[in-house]
């Protein structure tokens, strides 16, 4: 919703800053529910790996919200701060695919960004960083 629809809407009398502030808190989460439920009807939406626990979790702020278009970790995974353990992965990722223009993730570039990542890196071994790096490759492929 742009300003102008929000300015032509009224609140209802009713309506407190607290609902305000439940709203802006909730929106990301529901956002990313109704990314899912159109990725599992159709061919529109984005799979996050979003269930309702999740948008619940998230909505109440017992659950760290990942950035748009990155899917919730897979379950048994603890819940953690994604972002923060993944941006230097996904910074990496956006990095090589600036670098390496249309080349295509193949195995010969994930060997040349493995070892390039390993001999850089004390962080995180590859195995670890492998899902966000290509999150970062294929993240500026997507339209805005």
């Amino acid at each position: 919703m742009n300003q102008a629809q929000r300015a032509a809407l009224r609140d209802p009398s009713w309506w407190l800053p607290d609902h305000s502030s439940a709203w802006e808190r909730s929106k990301a989460a529901l956002r990313r529910d109704w990314e899912q439920t159109k990725a599992d009807f159709s061919d529109t939406g984005t799979e996050l790996n979003q269930s309702v626990g999740d948008t619940l979790r998230q909505a109440a702020g017992k659950e760290v919200i990942p950035p748009p278009r990155f899917a919730n970790p897979p379950e048994g995974r603890p819940p953690h701060d994604a972002w923060a353990d993944a941006e230097s992965a996904v910074r990496y990722g956006h990095g090589a695919r600036h670098y390496y223009g249309e080349a295509s993730w193949d195995d010969e570039l994930e060997q040349r960004l493995r070892k390039d990542w390993e001999s850089n890196s004390e962080q995180s071994s590859w195995a670890q960083v492998r899902h966000a790096v290509r999150r970062g490759w294929d993240g500026i492929q997507h339209k805005e």
